[in-house]
């Protein structure tokens, strides 16, 4: 059986593992993401156009669509999206939502390629508007947080993809716009979004990546408690984005080993948005961490129905996170190892769907598998199972050193089979 203190480090190793796709170049958009976010709110002098982040009225109708894009209504929310582009065709803000729209549909499976092009195209019409509106006044405040916020966003898809070079260009226009629209809202809660990025991830960089170091030289040095409690103070105080807010500390909570705080936060998110996955998943998977089976094997149960059915968002990623905690309920909790092996078997064919053996989940299932062929005296299908795990598996995984000394000990049993023969 796998220990529960076990379980939860060699998950953790791996959650910062997948977390780095995007932290490197987050940590040079961390200090413009007050730009990225706090296009909502704040006021300024008029310039040649009317101000459109100071419209109450806009604000609370783009409020109500955000909350149809967290809660995966992407076709309610783009019409009103779209409405502002129709009303203020010269202004980016349109299309500044319908690219972020795009990124959220990205989210829930960001190996999906699908929506890149829809995105970029969004992004960049906005980034061309917020240029005429530089054009007419170069001091203008508002155009510059568009070009700050789309540039950063773009530069985080590119982080995902690999595309370093771009990412890092991208991140370098943002950070350029974000000196032009200082003082616009200073006072805006929504702010401290990108101070607490940046405080947190500038620290928990070098420490999971050491080779990096020399990349950092030229950042001054944050530190992490303060980044959190300031994340922490946006969720608390913030309007618009108190949610951009949580759905950061959920998953810095769990690299903190902050499991309940992890806990609240998605079980709260999951609440207030049923209908997406990436917080319904994370809802399932801190409840497993904290040992609350019972509510961990519902919310499992409920993520692959959905997967089943093909709902909207529920694809291979929730699909192995729900297979495996089913797994393992059924493996260690239940002994009921029919189920396990079916359950397993699932995690390991949704990880190959999304090309994710380097996952935890992906790993964890082949390990357990191989036990249970071992127990069953099929060394040789037990050795196999191993060798998948070594294979793919960082060697600092407890995973990986498990599997390591189970395929020596398996190739013992092997070879004392033979001589009986």
């Amino acid at each position: 059986m796998l220990h529960k203190s076990y379980f939860m480090k060699t998950l953790n190793q791996m959650s910062v593992k997948m977390s780095f796709r995007s932290v490197l170049v987050l940590l040079m958009m961390s200090q413009m993401a007050q730009a990225q976010f706090s296009w909502f709110g704040g006021s300024t002098k008029k310039k040649q156009h009317e101000v459109l982040l100071a419209n109450r009225a806009i604000q609370i109708e783009a409020t109500q669509a955000i909350n149809n894009m967290y809660n995966f209504k992407y076709d309610a929310a783009e019409r009103d999206f779209r409405w502002l582009t129709v009303k203020y065709p010269e202004h980016p803000i349109g299309f500044f939502l319908l690219g972020l729209n795009e990124w959220w549909k990205i989210v829930p499976d960001t190996k999906d390629e699908s929506h890149d092009d829809s995105f970029f195209a969004n992004m960049d019409r906005a980034i061309d508007l917020a240029d005429d509106m530089l054009d007419d006044d170069d001091g203008d405040k508002e155009a510059a947080f568009f070009q700050a916020a789309a540039y950063a966003f773009k530069g985080r898809l590119h982080s995902e993809r690999g595309n370093w070079i771009k990412a890092a260009w991208d991140g370098k226009q943002a950070m350029k716009y974000l000196d032009k629209c200082r003082g616009f809202g200073d006072f805006n809660p929504e702010l401290a979004i990108g101070d607490g990025l940046y405080n947190y991830y500038s620290k928990w960089i070098p420490e999971n990546y050491p080779s990096l170091k020399p990349m950092l030289v030229f950042f001054h040095k944050g530190v992490k408690a303060q980044g959190i409690k300031q994340l922490e103070y946006v969720a608390s105080n913030a309007f618009y984005t108190r949610m951009e807010a949580k759905y950061f500390l959920m998953q810095i909570y769990s690299m903190e080993n902050q499991h309940q705080k992890a806990y609240y936060e998605a079980a709260q998110m999951h609440a207030m948005y049923p209908d997406n996955s990436f917080f319904h998943r994370y809802a399932a998977r801190t409840a497993f961490m904290l040992g609350k089976s019972d509510e961990a094997e519902k919310l499992a149960e409920e993520l692959l129905a959905n997967v089943n059915v093909a709902k909207y968002g529920y694809e291979s990623t929730a699909g192995r996170y729900a297979a495996y905690i089913l797994g393992y309920i059924n493996y260690n909790y239940k002994r009921d190892l029919p189920k396990a092996k079916e359950y397993y078997q699932k995690t390991i064919d949704f990880a190959l769907q999304n090309n994710s053996k380097d996952s935890g989940y992906f790993l964890g299932a082949n390990l357990t598998l191989g036990k249970i062929a071992s127990a069953e005296k099929d060394y040789v299908k037990a050795l196999q199972y191993f060798n998948i795990v070594t294979s793919n598996g960082d060697k600092k995984l407890d995973t990986y050193k498990e599997a390591s000394k189970l395929i020596d000990e398996t190739k013992k049993l092997i070879k004392a089979e033979k001589k009986k023969k």
